[in-house]
């Protein structure tokens, strides 16, 4: 019980910032490795560093439309990732979910 309740605060610290990503991959080191932990790690880095590469591209746009879909649809996609790891389930993400799980393999 103990194993699964540590790593789902893993998981949830994951997807709290950039920073919390990079704390989780710390917290789930190879000893206390969890396949749980590992998998919302990649999901949780995945969306912060796409936000990052594509937010750069979207303010370029200048266009309220394109930046307010773009907010909208990573804020849907935190949202969904995040209930997911506070209910203990391995859900990937939707659309990009699959390819941060390629793209992370080794985490």
């Amino acid at each position: 019980m103990e194993n699964l309740d540590k790593s789902k605060n893993t998981a949830i610290v994951a997807y709290l910032t950039i920073v919390g990503s990079v704390i989780a991959i710390f917290m789930n080191q190879e000893e206390n490795k969890s396949a749980f932990a590992s998998f919302h790690i990649r999901q949780a880095l995945g969306l912060f560093l796409s936000f990052f590469l594509l937010g750069y591209f979207v303010g370029y746009a200048d266009s309220w439309y394109a930046s307010s879909a773009f907010y909208i649809f990573y804020f849907v996609l935190w949202i969904y990732g995040f209930t997911s790891a506070l209910q203990g389930q391995m859900r990937e993400l939707p659309v990009v979910g699959a390819f941060f799980q390629n793209l992370f393999k080794t985490l």
